[in-house]
């Protein structure tokens, strides 16, 4: 690590008492214990409270405010405390509050709110002693704005003695206001250096050993100012009218003095933080590079790596809503769904817990692996709107989650935007339980097959994929139980799409006149690619005019999310539509624009399957007169082959085609591919 230089401020920083008798005193005063407090969330509660305080002279607004979520106490943690929270920052507000500043000189009191805090970590110790600070601040902002407003304020404020001419207060509140900003600024940089994983990358111990007595002595003043602007709060609101010119000049200049160290202090202290965070990032990266490419005896050192260098409980069981560690996670398949906040559009949300959690297969599997929803912001930092809809979503999901992802280190969310390739759009990336990356995105596998897919691994992908033939159970699998249970019974089947209401009229016409000659068969409207607002009003028209539609609009949206999930799958496993006939028919269904409509004919298992578009539908449809006297020796499919492609030669067929045995076969007919024509059927005993 490139070593941190000093600055001058670290060099001249004496007042009255040394620098590094101070330190040893500091020191004395600090035992930390395996009490935790999430101090971030802490400091943005206070740093709320600031900016709004520093709208003071604004008038106030009757539009109600909606609340900060890091704003809220209660979804602070202090865990493993003997005490709640609040009643941690009360003691230190008493102490600051309930003593006069002459009783005790400044370090002595500063040193005793130090004793209070001794359990606590240095950027929790600045964060409490701040949020007991804000609470008289605010208190005492909020006077300041309601007086010209409300009446209750004017007899508040008279009580406390707070002067009536707020104009002679400005340089004193406008100090106050500064020296706020730059507190929590600092405490920042605190809690920002105190959460770098140093343990897990082999800081400089040279560098290490300069940089932590800063951090003592800035916790220190910290406090300390904390104890002097509460002080003068106080003092506000007792104070003789003829006093208040003397003492207001003294009272800023007392804070623009404190603001000028602070500030300086700071000065030094961001940048080297900065550096500090840097390289802690980039030795973090290079380890998560090494980490992927060794062999584990389980996936305990990754999961812990990943989401573990902060909290011992980072994960969430969103069923149970109880925290978990990833020891949890131990000999499991993980799969790390990573999205934005706002996880998955609704039918993708939908369809992904009914291919995992409601999926048939799932019970054969269930424990052998587990999803970890693990959300990144679109920003830099997490916003207010996200953290809502995190806490909405995260309340309602089957699966784990990371419970704090705002509290995710930094170098861990660039590991997975750089080496995972998350971009915005949502990937499942898939853990062995050895910890081993094993496919970089499942999510598509997990559309397609549900858990049949597992352990969802890029091998296992091409070993489905090698199972499969385009066919009517391929294009429709747990879309819809019923059109399941039609599948496995050999049902034919019609598949058809069009925006044009005109032809779909038309289209149900005809095949309601097939089926009244007694071809019996299952119609399945599924709009086009991209559903919207026209198809839900076209089902909505065929309800009411034909009285049947099996899918249902979101069951649409799903229709059309597999096959999208198929074409992906198969272009990330290197086919495509000119060698692959999988992704040529899924391409003609996804891309086409035809107004006039298409259909897919399909039956059961079978792998004879006929795709129809625009006119030529009802070419053939008008003449199934002459083509439907097929169906008893050809079955519908090939029936209406002899019309879409009529026999190449005159005469019998003198092909051959050896095709395995399967149940059904031997009362069935087959077409010859080459020559259109019936083929003889013989049988093979091997």
């Amino acid at each position: 690590m490139t070593s941190v230089q000093s600055g001058s401020f670290w060099q001249h920083s004496q007042s009255y008492l040394d620098d590094e008798i101070l330190i040893k005193k500091l020191l004395l005063s600090h035992d930390p214990d395996r009490r935790r407090l999430n101090s971030e969330m802490l400091l943005s509660a206070v740093e709320n409270i600031v900016f709004h305080a520093t709208a003071s002279e604004e008038l106030v607004s009757d539009k109600p405010v909606n609340a900060n979520f890091k704003s809220n106490i209660s979804n602070i943690e202090l865990i493993e405390s003997p005490e709640p929270l609040m009643h941690t920052i009360y003691k230190i507000a008493h102490e600051m509050l309930c003593k006069s500043p002459g009783e005790e000189d400044l370090h002595t009191r500063t040193m005793a709110s130090l004793d209070l805090l001794g359990s606590h970590r240095w950027g929790a110790k600045a964060a409490l002693a701040l949020a007991a600070f804000a609470i008289s601040y605010g208190e005492f902002s909020l006077l300041i704005q309601l007086r010209p407003h409300i009446p209750l304020a004017v007899s508040i404020a008279n009580f406390k003695q707070i002067p009536s001419n707020m104009s002679m207060l400005k340089p004193q509140v406008k100090a106050l206001r500064s020296l706020s900003k730059t507190m929590v600024d600092l405490t920042k940089c605190i809690i920002e250096f105190e959460a770098l994983p140093l343990v897990h990358v082999g800081p400089d111990m040279e560098d290490l050993a300069v940089m932590k007595p800063k951090i003592y002595v800035t916790a220190y003043w910290i406090i300390r100012s904390t104890l002097v602007c509460s002080s003068q709060i106080k003092s506000l609101m007792a104070m003789k009218p003829e006093q208040v010119y003397s003492n207001i000049t003294i009272a800023a200049w007392e804070l623009l003095s404190l603001d000028n160290r602070l500030s300086s202090i700071y000065g030094h202290l961001r940048p080297q933080v900065d550096a500090f965070r840097q390289q802690t990032e980039a030795k973090m990266h290079q380890k998560l590079l090494s980490l992927f490419k060794k062999s584990h005896i389980d996936n305990q050192n990754v999961l812990q790596m990943l989401f573990a260098l902060k909290d011992d409980l980072p994960l969430k069981d969103c069923s149970t809503q109880g925290k978990l560690g990833v020891s949890a996670l131990k000999s499991k398949v993980v799969l790390l769904l990573i999205s934005k906040p706002d996880l998955l559009p609704f039918e993708q949300l939908f369809f992904l817990v009914n291919q995992t959690y409601d999926h048939p297969h799932n019970d054969k599997i269930e424990g052998s692996y587990a999803i970890i929803w693990v959300p990144i912001s679109f920003y830099e930092a997490w916003t207010d709107a996200e953290q809502k809809l995190f806490d909405f979503i995260s309340n309602s999901m089957p699966c784990y989650l990371v419970r704090q992802p705002w509290s995710l280190n930094s170098a861990v969310v660039n590991f997975m935007k750089q080496e995972w390739n998350y971009g915005g759009e949502a990937i499942m990336v898939v853990l062995d339980s050895e910890g081993m990356i094993t496919n970089l995105n499942a999510l598509d596998m997990v559309f397609i097959w549900g858990s049949k897919a597992y352990p969802f691994s890029l091998s296992r992908e091409n070993e489905l994929w090698d199972g499969e033939q385009w066919k009517m159970q391929l294009i429709t699998n747990e879309i819809h139980p019923i059109l399941t249970q039609w599948v496995e019974e050999g049902r034919n089947i019609c598949i058809y799409g069009s925006e044009n209401l005109d032809w779909i009229r038309e289209f149900n016409a005809k095949m309601k006149d097939i089926k009244d000659a007694g071809m019996q068969h299952e119609m399945i409207y599924v709009g086009k690619n991209n559903p919207g607002e026209h198809t839900k009003e076209i089902l909505s028209i065929m309800n009411r005019e034909i009285h049947s539609n099996l899918l249902s609009f979101t069951k649409i949206q799903l229709f059309w999310l597999r096959l999208e999930s198929m074409r992906r799958s198969k272009s990330r496993l290197g086919n495509n539509a000119s060698t692959d006939n999988v992704v040529a028919q899924i391409s003609a269904l996804l891309d086409n624009n035809n107004d006039n409509g298409w259909a897919v004919y399909g039956k059961g298992l079978s792998t004879d399957i006929v795709r129809v578009e625009g006119d030529e539908i009802f070419r053939c449809l008008n003449l199934f007169r002459q083509w439907g006297k097929n169906v008893g020796r050809l079955e519908f499919i090939d029936a209406l082959r002899t019309v879409l492609e009529p026999p190449l030669v005159d005469g019998p067929c003198n092909h051959t085609q050896v095709v395995p045995y399967s149940e059904g076969l031997a009362q069935g007919n087959m077409v010859c591919q080459n020559c259109k024509l019936l083929m003889k059927k013989l049988t093979i005993y091997e």
